[in-house]
């Protein structure tokens, strides 16, 4: 398992080295902040509460720095008296902090905030426990009664919604696993062992953990939601095989016979099915965001290994498991009266053959409704898919991340309301690198470009660096020597020293940009950035400086906007690839366009549908397209192989294709109802990200069925049919050609 920046962004790019290199490495710290609000906080027994609590956490390994108010004024009242202490009364405190500068600290006279900042690249458990002391800590250091004390900040909201989601984890794979058992059950009624698909896939799915921890690829947030795909694709090989040995064991009674038929027939089929799968998924290559690239890479491991085990697992197990029974005369008489391939039973179906039944008459008449209209069908299919092209950019983007998570979380409102009061805590991380950090000129430039961004700008509210605290040291003034600020630096707290300063070459200098993702969202962070770069050449720093712009706004929004952008091109290179795939294979231009026709309607539909309903696109669902082509494609091969398998025994296109929809489509309807009712059970999720994807998912599998039921038949009765009729009459004009000659003769 991994995190970090080497997932959203790949090691050798710029943006990581300046990221992960300079600013984490260097400088970066996280800060879990105690908010404590009351009628009057400049009180000696809060400031002294304060106080205790600073001196409890600070020693803890990983805390950098401990700042409040408290320690400001324990740190003037000690230049003025020469006494480390919080005076007595609340005349002494608020003279001492006329005096100072207590930034956020001290937003007003309700509120006071304790930063407790620890290291940028500190591993999550540790991170859990500085917080948990920190929390103990608050218990112990007795605020006065009437005062709430709340620990929170995004370390703790980001642990809050981690631990959230691994408790969710569990109850919604519970879910889906009986979702999927109530399909199977409910569609899959014309097989003996019905529930056997789902062993299969899980059987895959550990194949693919184990394929996985042979080639080293990586598990991260994003491939983790692989496994609801590979569970959907997989039980849909292992539904395919198990349904055609069960056809070939009604219609042989030898299992050995029913084997080599099974595997003769439907082994190709799917195999072909899982190569325009994977083209689709390599589409996903495209993406610059490393764990897209790995998501890629799980789901082609992944549809392999549910492939091979449902084709040797799978098969194996029913030709063992009909073996025993028809050993077993008790148990198969037993049994005789539930399934449909006895031919003692055939004269007289039972109950749930009817319902079997049901399901055959439905798509047999939806399939000669679509062979009697096909031009009627594909028109409306047309004219809905193009308006969904042309609606589905004006789709909205979501990528407000703490939308994603239940508005009513307790540690989003704590952390809501803690920007409500400091206004937000986004920032832009100026890293300026130079020969020697004690030239007065490039702090002079700091202190300069600093106050020229707050005041010009309206959304950079405030900055921090070296040079305020130099300022302080220096009577509200920048020494003019290298020596003075040398020795100013030599008395400056290591920790102090440290946020802003790297070795002799590097300052840190930050851009408050307050509540940014929610006030600018992604293209006005972008741009802002913009505009802070072109400050910077405007302002021309010294020439020995070189100012890089870095920091996690500045990841996260070109992250994001990798992960949404070029939707419709890889789409489009995903529909290419499935295309050229298929005419290779075939070396048929109607086998190759017919399956990629199909799929480019659900595509076009699917827009439409998330326009119409108001569904937003996330990071997560922004790369459907090709997920969905993968999906969907396999049921528009699996149907066409069918249909040429029905046609190579002498039918015409339309009783090949009736009779196709009739023997596999059962087959088709399960693997999809499976699917659907798998992902539902991310409607459950707290989580709206996950809800949104679930319900996408289901939407969009959906329309791959539907179109797989209606627009497929149209379209490979119009086109087969034009080819046959081309074919009769080259065959009538040869004939009449031949005739001639003998006439002639």
């Amino acid at each position: 398992m991994i995190s970090g920046t080497e997932t959203f962004v790949e090691k050798d790019s710029k943006l990581y080295q300046n990221y992960d290199h300079l600013y984490l490495n260097l400088f970066s710290t996280q800060s879990i902040v105690v908010l404590v609000e009351g009628d009057d906080v400049k009180t000696p027994e809060v400031m002294k509460s304060m106080n205790r609590l600073e001196k409890q956490v600070d020693p803890l390994s990983g805390v950098v720095q401990v700042t409040s108010a408290a320690s400001i004024v324990e740190e003037m009242n000690y230049q003025k008296i020469g006494k480390r202490e919080i005076p007595d009364t609340k005349e002494e405190i608020n003279s001492l902090l006329s005096n100072t500068n207590t930034g956020k600290t001290l937003p007003d006279d309700t509120h006071a905030l304790v930063f407790v900042e620890v290291e940028g690249d500190i591993s999550n458990d540790e991170l859990r426990d500085i917080l948990h002391e920190t929390e103990k800590s608050v218990s112990m250091t007795g605020f006065p009664p009437g005062y709430s004390v709340t620990v929170t900040g995004e370390p703790a909201f980001s642990l809050a919604m981690e631990e959230l989601m691994n408790e969710s984890m569990p109850p919604l794979m519970a879910i889906a696993a009986v979702l999927m058992i109530i399909a199977l059950y409910l569609v899959f009624r014309h097989v003996r062992w019905r529930l056997l698909p789902l062993i299969i896939v899980f059987l895959g799915i550990i194949y693919t953990f184990g394929a996985m921890g042979y080639l080293e690829i990586p598990m991260s947030m994003v491939s983790m939601s692989a496994f609801p795909i590979l569970i959907g694709l997989g039980i849909d090989y292992a539904i395919q095989f198990h349904s055609r040995i069960e056809e070939e064991l009604e219609r042989l009674h030898d299992e050995k016979e029913a084997v080599i038929e099974t595997v003769k027939h439907t082994g190709p089929a799917v195999l072909i099915a899982l190569i325009i799968t994977s083209l689709g998924f390599v589409s996903l290559y495209t993406s610059t965001v490393p764990m897209v690239q790995d998501f890629a890479k799980l789901l082609l491991i992944g549809v392999i290994m549910c492939f091979l085990s449902s084709l040797f697992v799978g098969v194996s197990v029913i030709y063992g498991l009909d073996s025993i029974f028809k050993k077993n005369n008790k148990l198969i008489n037993a049994i005789n009266s539930k399934i449909k391939y006895d031919s003692n039973s055939n004269s007289g179906k039972n109950t749930e053959e009817q319902k079997n039944d049901i399901i055959e008459r439905y798509i047999d008449k939806v399939t000669s409704f679509t062979i009697k209209h096909p031009v009627t069908i594909l028109l409306i299919a047309g004219l809905l898919c193009v308006s969904g092209l042309y609606v589905d950019q004006d789709v909205p983007l979501e990528t407000d991340t703490e939308t994603f998570v239940p508005q009513d979380m307790k540690a989003l409102v704590e952390m809501q309301h803690l920007f409500d009061i400091i206004s937000g805590n986004d920032q832009l991380n100026l890293i300026i690198k130079v020969d020697d950090n004690t030239d007065p000129q490039i702090l002079k430039w700091m202190d300069y470009f600093s106050n020229h961004e707050i005041e010009t700008r309206d959304n950079i509210y405030d900055s921090s660096s070296i040079v305020p605290i130099i300022k302080s040291m220096n009577s509200g003034t920048i020494p003019d020597s290298s020596d003075k600020i040398q020795e100013l630096y030599n008395q400056m707290p290591d920790g102090q020293k440290e946020r802003y300063i790297h070795g002799n070459t590097m300052l840190l200098m930050n851009l408050d940009m307050g509540d940014a993702m929610s006030n600018l969202g992604l293209e006005g962070i972008d741009e802002l950035v913009k505009v802070v770069r072109k400050d910077i050449s405007w302002t021309q720093p010294p020439a020995d400086a070189d100012v890089t712009i870095t920091g996690n706004s500045v990841v996260f929004t070109t992250v994001i906007t990798a992960l949404t952008s070029g939707r419709i091109a890889m789409t489009l290179l995903g529909l290419s690839l499935i295309f050229a795939g298929l005419l290779f294979i075939y070396r048929d231009w109607l086998k190759a366009i017919t399956p990629v026709i199909t799929m480019f309607m659900v595509v076009g539909w699917a827009g439409g549908v998330m326009y119409y309903s108001g569904i937003k696109y996330t990071p997560m669902t922004a790369t459907l397209g090709a997920l969905i082509l993968g999906i969907g494609s396999e049921y528009a091969v699996l149907m066409m192989e069918r249909y040429f398998e029905e046609k190579s025994k002498g039918e015409n296109p339309i009783e090949a294709m009736r009779e196709s929809s009739r023997k596999i489509g059962k087959a088709i309807v399960t693997s999809g109802f499976t699917t659907v009712f798998g992902f539902s059970a991310l409607l459950a999720s707290p989580f709206s990200m996950n809800r949104n994807f679930g319900l996408v998912t289901v939407i969009d599998v959906g329309l791959a069925l539907l179109a797989t039921f209606i627009v497929f038949p149209a379209v490979i009765i119009l086109l087969d049919g034009h080819r046959e009729k081309k074919k009769q009459k080259k065959q009538n004009i040869s004939s009449s050609t031949d005739n001639s000659k003998e006439a002639d003769a």
